[in-house]
This record gives structure tokens, sequence and C-alpha cells, in this order.
């Protein structure tokens, strides 16, 4: 009997890392023909029960996933079973370790929030102003990062010294990086991003109305958000 529910434990745990697989795909698919990560560009990883992660190959489009080419890693990093992984896992690594709530990361090269993350007036601590509910909260506030080049670990520090205090992270001159509980929620919050980047620059020198603190502050008690402090 104790073998018998062993088998079908691990028959569920099969199930639900076959359907993680298949939406990293359907996701993917679905950024990549929108058009807000071209070519080879954009990662996607999700957390397994065990520690572990699924993460999208080194090189490969997010349009064209196949489920079965996958990476597996460890709870270290390490690959277990699939393709190479993308050269970007220790930004996936660094979210993972400091937002213990992080189910899954999505890093995109998206064309507005790569334009914002180029501009010179960003606030490190806030790239974006409040401008809508749905960015706060989806987003929270949006960190800015000093540039790295694409693989290197130091990026990977960069985040860390978040101390997990964003969900969202915006790389300088490459693009977003952001955490959500569940997958469908990182990719959310990703497309909120840049929706919210994209207003910004078709605001920018308009001087637009943003949403006031009485205003934030109402959004944080109504939905259980957790900002970071201002001055973080």
């Amino acid at each position: 009997m104790r073998q018998s529910g062993k088998r079908i434990a691990a028959r569920r745990n099969q199930v639900s890392e076959t359907k993680l697989r298949e939406d990293i795909c359907r996701f993917g698919c679905s950024l990549f023909e929108r058009g807000l990560t071209p070519g080879s560009s954009g990662n996607i990883s999700v957390r397994l029960d065990d520690g572990g992660w699924l993460v999208t190959p080194t090189n490969a489009s997010l349009g064209f996933l196949d489920p079965a080419k996958m990476s597996r890693l460890d709870a270290d990093g390490r690959l277990i079973s699939g393709d190479a992984p993308t050269k970007e896992v220790p930004l996936h690594t660094a979210l993972y370790q400091t937002r213990t709530s992080a189910g899954a990361v999505v890093h995109l090269h998206s064309t507005h929030s790569v334009a914002l993350s180029m501009l010179p007036e960003i606030d490190p601590r806030a790239a974006l102003p409040a401008m809508t509910a749905y960015y706060v909260m989806k987003c929270g506030q949006t960190a800015l990062v000093p540039y790295y080049r694409p693989g290197d670990p130091a990026v990977a520090d960069a985040i860390r010294g978040l101390a997990g205090k964003y969900s969202s992270v915006l790389l300088a001159n490459h693009g977003p990086v952001v955490s959500g509980d569940t997958l469908e929620a990182a990719v959310f919050a990703t497309e909120e991003l840049e929706e919210t980047a994209k207003l910004y620059l078709l605001l920018r020198g308009l001087n637009p109305r943003y949403l006031s603190p009485e205003q934030v502050a109402d959004l944080t008690k109504v939905f259980g958000l957790t900002l970071p402090e201002p001055g973080h």
C-alpha cells in the first residue's frame, strides 16, 4: 500500500511537471507572437515542488519551445535533463533566493521596457511612477539595476542587493525580469510593466496626472500589497 501511494504521488508530480512544461511553451508562444520578445531573446523559469526548476534553453525562441527539451535544474541550479539552459540562470536564481514566494520568473526584451531602462531620469528605486491601479497591483514598484553584459554573474549580485523587496526589476539597456507566485502571475505582471512603460513614453513631457500617495495607500490596504519603503 505504501509503495502504491508513492507511485500515485510520483504520477501526480509527473502530471504537474508535464503541465508546467506545456504552460511555459504556451505563454512563451503568446509573448513571442505579440512581439514582446524578438528572435531568441527572453527566458522563462518555473519552480518545482522539489526545489528544482524548469527553465527555457539557451538560444531558444519563446515562440518555438519544445516541452521535452526544457532544461530541468536541481535546487542548486545544476542541469539534470533537457537542453543546456539559458545563460541568464544567475538572475533567475537570484530572484528565487531573495523572494521565497516566487514560483516563476519571466525575462523579456520587450521594446518599451528596454527603452524606459535607457532614460537618464529614471529613479533606480522606482523606475515608473504610480500611473495606473493595475501597475501598482501587479508590479508594485520596479527597481532599475545597472547594465551588465547578458549572463554576467554580477547581475545576480545586483538583484540580491535589492533584498527581495522588488518582484519587478529592469536591467539597464537589457529588459525586465519579473517574478510571480505562479507562471500566469509573472507573465501578467510583465505585460503590465510593458504597457505602463509604453504609457510613460507616450506621456513623457506632458505633465500627466499620476495616482496620489493616498490612492496608492488605498490600493495597498485593500489588496494587501507590500511595497518597498520610500527611499530604499
